[in-house]
């Protein structure tokens, strides 16, 4: 039973922490260690590892960080804090959980196959079960196939940190494993670098769970259209990796003609449209060395204004004809 490390980073999370904490302790994997970070909280969220720590000495530690850090920064020096003797590193957000059977089912993939260097499962999700899976009963790809199957079809397989297990000996390679630039994203980006020499696998159960309903980053960031964003960054930044030169010249012309379209949409459905939303673009672009260029959107007025025009003709006519009599319609 090789040495798993879970680690959780946390700010302020004491509504959450107690229940993140107990499901690692729930695990039917009994061969872990649990390093709970710090990040100079202020709300309690301290006091609680502080006590789970004193009540399973050996299993569990805190750590504090020096001064305090932006996300990304935190988990990723919560990474340099894994066991020495780790084979396995998993992640646990702080307002996220795991099921028992959690890290015992993801070894078994690691175990199984030496070449994965990531494995994923199902996820839920508030109430939603998602994440794409592999083809039943393959648990195991190469990197290439695992990145090719979300360029091409759109299955994206990684979910977020939480419902991840990664090899220690990947983690330790890369210092730092995420980078900033990409926030908050880097988890991703960071799985696509990994995949190019390392193969993925997949356990096929629901194992972790991520909240939906609470006040964390990627909940703020999703009103801002992250799924024409995503496909857009995570391609310049990876495409060409795992694909032709043909594939991505196509991909990278849909990609960008559906997000642009999306931003000329929203400039003209909301002209007031809030500064932290343009913001957020702009940074998503420069991070894939992208300039934000009012010109690009202007080239897509036209089509913007035929499409709304159009959507809005619809919606009339569709509620002009659920009021008229059968057959008048």
């Amino acid at each position: 039973m090789p040495l798993v490390s879970v680690v959780t980073p946390f700010y302020n999370t004491a509504a959450y922490l107690g229940e993140c904490i107990k499901s690692v302790l729930r695990q039917t994997y009994e061969n872990w260690d649990y390093v709970l970070v710090d990040n100079f909280s202020t709300d309690g969220s301290a006091e609680i590892a502080a006590e789970y720590a004193s009540r399973f000495p050996g299993k569990i530690r805190v750590v504090h960080t020096e001064s305090f850090l932006n996300q990304v920064q935190n988990y990723n020096f919560a990474l340099t804090c894994i066991s020495p003797e780790s084979k396995y590193c998993k992640m646990v957000q702080a307002d996220d959980w795991i099921f028992p059977d959690c890290l015992r089912s993801m070894v078994e993939v690691g175990e199984e196959h030496p070449s994965v260097g990531i494995v994923a499962a199902y996820r839920l999700e508030g109430q939603e079960v998602n994440l794409y899976g592999l083809p039943y009963p393959t648990s195991k790809v190469s990197g290439r196939e695992a990145c090719r199957l979300y360029f091409l079809k759109e299955k994206y397989l990684f979910g977020s940190p939480s419902s991840t297990l990664v090899r220690s000996e990947v983690v330790r390679a890369r210092r730092p494993f995420f980078e900033e630039r990409y926030a908050p994203f880097e988890d991703g980006h960071a799985y696509f670098d990994v995949l190019s020499t390392w193969d993925f696998g997949f356990a096929y159960q629901v194992l972790t769970y991520s909240r939906s309903d609470n006040d964390g980053i990627m909940s703020r960031v999703r009103q801002f259209g992250l799924w024409p964003f995503l496909p857009l960054t995570m391609l310049v930044g990876h495409g060409r990796d795992f694909l032709s030169a043909e594939e991505y010249r196509s991909r990278l012309k849909r990609a960008e003609r559906e997000y642009f379209l999306f931003l000329t949409k929203s400039w003209c459905a909301r002209r007031q449209q809030t500064e932290e939303f343009w913001d957020f673009h702009r940074r998503g672009l420069a991070s894939i060395n992208y300039k934000f260029d009012w010109k690009r959107l202007v080239r897509w007025l036209p089509r913007a204004v035929i499409e709304k025009a159009w959507s809005e003709f619809w919606v009339r006519w569709d509620g002009d004809s659920r009021v008229l009599p059968s057959g008048e319609a």
